[in-house]
């Protein structure tokens, strides 16, 4: 990621209106825990008068992470003024994330759910309910959501450690063994897949 960003910082030298350099810097600066910064560089783009859902909804990510509560749901707002049916799945997916943020699981859900009707295929949106349901302890619920999200992107690991901690949770250890395996194939070095899978391996290696 630095390489890259290093050389967006280097096209911006030779062409400062360049879009993609300028949004992929912001972007950098937001995953980097500097939301301050990426929206200079957000905002740079609505001056030179790049006007889209998506923009918006990285400005109120990051008006969010900064803590400047009344412009993120002001941005979302002018957000879902602009959508169309191909994003506006993804805006309610993530003002779900905002709701996370606020600890209020109740809205979070409306806009999960809100994200499948704009697009039915987003395998996040079924994730996130399912741990949702989970949290409720309506166990068989939320392994119907992650079972959807993982057909729906298998390269997720998400869903498969969920469907594995469920299963582990409710004693099928057969189960679970078998799908941290698949979250571990699809990435290696997730913490508490490595440790679920530790577990349940000493389990049956000592039977």
């Amino acid at each position: 990621m630095a390489v890259s960003v290093r050389h967006y910082r280097e096209v911006l030298a030779q062409d400062s209106s360049n879009i993609e350099a300028i949004a992929c810097i912001g972007m950098h600066h937001f995953y980097t825990d500097q939301p301050e910064v990426s929206l200079r560089f957000y905002r740079r783009l609505l001056q030179m008068g790049l006007y889209t859902a998506e923009l918006f909804v990285n400005l109120g990510l990051c008006c969010f992470a900064s803590q400047q509560y009344d412009m993120t749901l002001v941005c979302f707002q002018r957000a879902f003024a602009i959508s169309s049916n191909e994003n506006i799945g993804e805006i309610w997916y993530n003002l779900g994330h905002i709701a996370l943020g606020l600890s209020d699981t109740t809205w979070a859900g409306q806009c999960f759910r809100l994200a499948i009707a704009g697009d039915n295929s987003h395998a996040e949106a079924y994730n996130n309910l399912g741990v949702l349901e989970a949290r409720k302890g309506r166990s068989d619920l939320a392994i119907a959501f992650f079972q959807t999200a993982a057909s729906l992107a298998p390269h997720m690991f998400e869903p498969f450690f969920n469907q594995a901690k469920i299963a582990d949770s409710v004693g099928d250890l057969q189960n679970s063994y078998l799908i941290v395996q698949k979250a571990l194939e699809n990435y290696p070095d997730h913490a508490d897949s490595k440790e679920l899978f530790a577990k349940l391996k000493k389990h049956f290696e000592a039977l």
